[in-house]
């Protein structure tokens, strides 16, 4: 886990680049499912990447340049409930909190309406996520109106509501060697389902019986949940590519594509793995398999600090698009069918996407219009893919096989590092390990 000293620094971090000024960070709400029924509760990654404090109905308030210079922390939380915690489990309220996350202040969050135009008052400047909840924008208009009322009392309100994404999103892009820590351990989970996935996939089974058998090994092993649905994928539903219904029944001869990963801690881990569901590729697919799985190892020896955000992307679509023509798919020259975009009937998404706490985590993938340099802390994911869908001028024996080889790769001083590289991906692994 995250140490807990490493929320106060990165608290002190964003303030810091606030100057001077006030920044408002809500959790996410719980959200009914059905009647009075919830959905299993998760925290927004803003809110938790500052405090490490996972109960709803909070709020953080981080005040910036204080009249003594000083940064003030400060949480409003459930209080302390003996009764409601029978019923829905233990709860740290204010005083715990203060101490145990190590903030400046705490308070019951019944008190949040009284208190927020005090803290607003004579702040330049606000810091929220602007737009993301009408809800909470309207509760900051009220605040900040109060406030406005007391101006013949010589107290100001903020005249500057800025995005407070834009700065945690730059610190969150950067991992740390603790955040390392966590997410390698969250691979090493998620790689261990794969292989479990791959051990007893059967034809004759349904895509929900592979799918339990990844969520048994996510939670045995101490994952708190999938990091996002899982796809189990079987034969032309692998040309969906985001497939969730994972109801069908796995017939031999076609092909299973798995995109699952857990969650540990707050962080995500995404993998793609494609397998014969009998356990032997044809050999069609696996002329396709080793295609996407050339341009995979392309794409992640092109993961290099100092290349920009494109180049992997760049480099597995060269390597695509000549095993297109080479398949008869695609006509012309590969730069010809790259610039008529043609190849987009068969592979017509990106390699890449920023991972962290969450599984398409935030960061700019561009700075002033250009793509950005990959530096050492940088996460992402290299998943190139090839979708073959029935079509007049598609020859019969490539219809509905569908692969997609998904890694999460840690961009490093000197090069890389696949945090997910136990999960088996050549052909020869992947059968001696069904065999």
């Amino acid at each position: 886990m995250i140490p807990i000293k490493t929320y106060g620094i990165r608290r002190r971090h964003l303030a810091s680049q606030m100057h001077k000024g006030i920044a408002i960070i809500p959790t996410s709400p719980e959200r009914v499912r059905s009647r009075d029924g919830y959905y299993p509760y998760r925290f927004d990654s803003y809110f938790y990447y500052l405090t490490g404090f996972s109960e709803p109905e909070a709020v953080l308030v981080i005040i910036a340049g204080n009249d003594e210079g000083a940064t003030k922390d400060i949480l409003f939380c459930q209080d302390k409930d003996i009764e409601r915690e029978i019923w829905n489990g233990f709860r740290h309220g204010p005083e715990s909190t203060r101490e145990a996350f190590r903030l400046d202040e705490t308070y019951p969050i019944s008190r949040l309406d009284e208190m927020l135009p005090k803290l607003l008052a004579n702040q330049p400047k606000v810091y929220c996520a602007l737009g993301q909840d009408p809800g909470w924008d309207t509760r900051l208009t009220g605040w900040i109106n109060q406030v406005r009322e007391q101006v013949r009392s010589g107290i100001s309100a903020p005249t500057e509501i800025c995005d407070s994404r834009f700065l945690l999103d730059e610190m969150r892009l950067f991992k740390s060697a603790e955040e390392l820590q966590v997410m390698r351990r969250a691979a090493e989970i998620s790689t261990g389902a794969h292989r479990r996935a791959m051990r007893t996939t059967r034809p004759g089974m349904k895509e929900y019986e592979v799918e339990a058998e990844l969520l048994h090994e996510f939670r045995s092993h101490g994952a708190e949940a999938p990091a996002y649905t899982p796809i189990v994928a079987g034969g032309a539903n692998a040309c969906v590519l985001h497939y969730v219904g994972n109801s069908m029944e796995l017939k031999s001869g076609d092909l299973l594509l798995i995109d699952a990963g857990c969650e540990l801690h707050g962080y995500a881990a995404d993998i793609t793995r494609t397998f014969p569901v009998n356990g032997k590729f044809s050999s069609v697919q696996k002329d396709v398999y080793q295609l996407v799985l050339s341009a995979q190892a392309a794409a992640i020896s092109a993961v290099q600090p100092g290349n920009s955000w494109d180049v992997p992307h760049t480099t597995a679509l060269q390597v695509l698009v000549q095993g297109f023509i080479d398949f008869g798919l695609c006509q012309g020259s590969v730069d010809s069918v790259i610039e008529s975009e043609d190849y987009r009937r068969f592979y017509m998404h990106r390699t890449s996407h920023w991972l962290g706490l969450d599984v398409h985590d935030v960061g700019e993938y561009k700075k002033d219009r250009k793509w950005r340099l990959l530096h050492p802390g940088m996460a992402l994911t290299v998943e190139p893919g090839c979708y073959i869908r029935p079509a007049d001028n598609v020859p019969r024996h490539f219809w509905n096989i569908g692969v997609r080889i998904e890694d999460d790769v840690m961009v490093t001083k000197f090069g890389c590092e696949v945090l997910t590289a136990s999960a088996p991906k050549t052909v020869t692994e992947i059968e001696e390990l069904m065999r």
